[in-house]
């Protein structure tokens, strides 16, 4: 059995470019070190001006009754 989770990522927008506003690599750094695994980042479809508003990362473990 595995448990799920999901962290989502707000996007800034900037003078020619959208950027995390946080540091996903950290996030996912962290949760690996207490056993969670990432399984994908998800991108919803895009907004205005063809960018996502947010991203999401999916993360597992398994699950210990």
């Amino acid at each position: 059995m595995y448990e799920y989770k999901f962290i989502k990522i707000e996007m800034k927008s900037g003078i020619n470019s959208i950027r995390p506003k946080e540091d996903y690599q950290k996030i996912i750094h962290e949760h690996a070190e207490k056993g969670w695994q990432l399984v994908q980042i998800f991108a919803p479809p895009t907004e205005s001006f063809g960018a996502s508003g947010y991203f999401e990362i999916i993360l597992s473990r398994m699950k210990f009754k």
